[in-house]
């Protein structure tokens, strides 16, 4: 199977401006998901892809090799689409540029799940271990079929009792495979599908095209970036692994 890995990069966003540049322990965040990446696969098979030239300098200075993309890309996988347009392989891999601390296990059984299902659009997933985390609109819940195959993704709390307590659930870890058909499928949308647009969850477009999504299982120690909070939080998490 070939593959290439993408990290979607853009520089505007509505709570963090310039998020992929922020500094994190002294490196730039979309540095920082890049070095994790290629801890796991070869240097030469990522890309970051983004649609800014301020992105663009700071990735090359890192040697980074970066692909420019439209501004008007509805989300991060129709970046990813637009990528499939200038690179042809067989898999893309979709890593988020918010996620400094990406586990490389992770992205390796990611790629071992393109290949024994190369057909099926992939995602990961774990454990949410606290309530907090269940009650926050930020957390996609997961909702999967016995075999792994995706159900239902919400921001709402699910699944819940008639209570609404938290007694288990599972979140999505923001890392894809594409097959390329499903890539082209996806982006020959011309606007966000209906629970896409709503949820503001683009894995929902694949399921309301028809596609099957499979969920693979990966470790709880990701920290997405979306607040200030959060910063926080990654600075902490990359000093406790040894990351700075």
């Amino acid at each position: 199977m070939s593959y290439i890995v993408v990290i979607p990069a853009r520089y505007q966003s509505g709570r963090l401006p310039g998020k992929p540049l922020l500094n994190l322990c002294g490196v730039p965040m979309i540095v920082r998901t890049y070095r994790q990446c290629i801890k796991a696969v070869p240097p030469e098979h990522v890309y970051v892809a983004t649609d800014d030239v301020r992105i663009k300098s700071v990735c090359e200075a890192a040697g980074i090799r970066v692909i420019m993309t439209s501004s008007n890309c509805l989300t991060g996988t129709d970046r990813v689409a637009e990528v499939a347009r200038q690179i042809n392989v067989d898999t893309y891999i979709n890593v988020q540029g918010d996620e400094p601390i990406f586990n490389p296990d992770d992205l390796r059984r990611l790629i071992e799940a393109a290949v024994a299902h190369p057909r099926d659009v992939i995602n990961g997933y774990c454990a949410i271990g606290n309530e907090k985390m269940f009650h926050s609109a930020n957390t996609p819940k997961v909702v999967m079929r016995p075999d792994g195959r995706l159900l239902y993704m919400s921001r709402a709390p699910i699944p819940t009792n008639k209570q609404h307590d938290f007694i288990k659930a599972w979140r999505q870890v923001c890392a894809y495979a594409f097959p390329r058909h499903a890539l082209e499928a996806f982006a020959s949308s011309a606007a966000k599908t209906v629970l896409e647009d709503i949820e503001d969850i683009e894995i929902l477009r694949f399921l309301e095209l028809g596609w099957e999504v499979r969920m693979v299982s990966m470790s709880d120690v990701s920290v997405a970036v979306d607040n200030h909070e959060d910063i926080e939080r990654a600075d902490a998490m990359i000093l406790s692994l040894g990351l700075a």
